[in-house]
């Protein structure tokens, strides 16, 4: 859904209820988490957050409190949404002087021993389709935290199709500034891009 104002909250709650009733927009739910499917632009994107178990409780925390999106121009709603499977999130996303809504769905969930995340899939109210897989990892070896994020996508809408130049540089931007808030968040400065 595209917008030339940001939405207030009865237009989100909407928006959310539709969503919550739509299936997701791809055949291949689940496969970030098995084989990336083809047809899709591939993105993995990985930051080192530090090192040692105090930093990976943190990164966990992070997770669970969706703070991978506090990053000024995209915002979860609702901010509070638990990580647990079949959850209905909307992501408002203010681009090019403009706003758009995006529905997604938690696929599955993680919560290992060494690593901790979620997947979440696009709802037919998205402008990609696809599956993002968030998660942060402990190498126990070398007691090394990372955060990892890893995508597959095509354009799903008429002007994401349209703007695709524009719609690949936001995805980018997304990556670049998930991980310095997942940084942030974890607040740990031995941090190394990838």
């Amino acid at each position: 859904m595209f917008l030339f104002t940001k939405p207030d909250g009865l237009t989100i709650d909407q928006f959310l209820a539709n969503c919550r009733e739509q299936t997701f927009s791809y055949p291949e739910v689940g496969a970030t988490g098995l084989t990336t499917p083809a047809g899709y632009n591939i993105d993995n994107n990985r930051i080192l957050l530090g090192t040692g178990e105090a930093t990976f409780d943190r990164a966990k925390a992070a997770i669970r409190n969706w703070k991978m999106f506090s990053l000024g121009w995209v915002e979860l709603c609702p901010a509070e949404t638990p990580i647990a499977a079949d959850e209905t999130v909307a992501i408002l996303v203010s681009h090019f002087g403009f706003y758009s809504l995006n529905g997604a769905r938690i696929v599955y969930t993680i919560d290992e021993a060494s690593r901790f995340g979620f997947a979440y899939g696009t709802l037919v109210e998205h402008g990609e389709i696809g599956e993002e897989r968030f998660s942060v990892e402990f190498a126990a070896e070398s007691g090394e935290v990372w955060y990892d994020l890893y995508a597959f996508s095509r354009p799903g809408s008429l002007l994401a199709k349209l703007g695709y130049p524009l719609s690949r540089y936001l995805q980018k931007s997304f990556a670049h500034d998930s991980k310095l808030a997942m940084l942030h968040a974890v607040a740990d400065a031995d941090a190394v891009i990838e």
